[in-house]
């Protein structure tokens, strides 16, 4: 007996703070990859779709974007492929070590 079947995985990319298409207002959008992989015995072996929406947290609309449109996103908004999380500090901020950056 063979087992065999799918397995949906949702990463997402990065928060965006763009005009929603839906509700009109102003407010962040998550920009998520659903990749689906095919397993064989609960094991994923490779990726045979992949998708790119867009989510506003005001009012929860969706839209499917492409791979295109998302790469421009990433790249207008200044995050990288991880998401943004390897950004530079901001200007002007300067933390000394040991200082903790919340306190005054």
């Amino acid at each position: 007996m063979i087992i065999f079947g799918t397995k949906g995985y949702l990463h997402q990319l990065a928060i965006l703070t763009m005009v929603c298409g839906w509700c009109g207002n102003p407010a962040a959008h998550t920009l998520r990859r659903r990749v689906t992989k095919f397993t064989l015995f609960f094991v994923p072996l490779f990726p045979f779709s992949t998708k790119y929406a867009t989510q506003c947290t005001f009012c929860g609309g969706e839209q499917q974007i492409s791979k295109e449109q998302a790469d421009q996103l990433l790249a207008q908004h200044g995050a990288g492929p991880d998401g943004g999380h390897g950004q530079a500090p901001q200007q002007g901020f300067t933390q000394q070590p040991g200082q903790n950056p919340y306190q005054r």
